[in-house]
């Protein structure tokens, strides 16, 4: 069966949430570069944050209090964030296997590191780009998570937007009581 561009979403979408005209390349590129208005979404539950530039995503309702989607105005590419408790108390390496098997089966995976309290999952599948962070705060108690999904012919321009996400996120712990 073909992989779409849904079928990667959904499964990324599901686990980290329960928790627009075309621009052009060169606005995107104006955009990646940091020459557009960035946005820094801060999740009140969760303590987390990220920003991210608004020519590229705009937030998908519902807007809820675990996390956002935010699409890209072709639909083409997607901006998650959310946390969600770690309820069954996975270890951080049993966690990284649940997502590669439940989000991103039969993907290539070419960047893979794994810390002390995260880890990143970047590859590709079906011609779409997915670069996945996930974060334990808390002890582990807490899981925080950012992943960005871009179609493969875009990754001149997602790929500079990877990186601005990526420095600009800070893990939170709000609810660490």
């Amino acid at each position: 069966m073909p992989i779409s561009r849904d079928s990667i979403m959904a499964p990324v979408l599901l686990r980290v949430l329960p928790l627009v005209s075309l621009c052009s390349l060169a606005a995107l590129g104006a955009a990646a570069q940091g020459s557009a208005e960035i946005a820094t979404y801060r999740n009140q539950l969760y303590g987390f944050t990220l920003s991210y530039p608004t020519a590229f995503f705009t937030p998908q309702e519902p807007l809820t209090e675990e996390g956002r989607v935010w699409v890209s105005p072709d639909g083409n590419a997607r901006l998650l964030a959310g946390g969600l408790p770690n309820a069954d108390g996975l270890g951080l390496r049993e966690y990284r296997d649940l997502v590669m098997r439940e989000s991103y089966p039969g993907a290539s995976v070419d960047y893979a590191p794994v810390r002390d309290t995260w880890f990143v999952l970047s590859g590709t599948r079906d011609g779409m780009i997915f670069y996945e962070r996930v974060t334990f705060t808390c002890g582990g108690r807490l899981i925080n998570s950012w992943a960005l999904l871009y179609p493969e012919a875009e990754r001149r321009v997602y790929d500079r937007i990877v990186e601005a996400v990526s420095r600009s996120y800070r893990p939170g712990g709000a609810k660490c009581e």
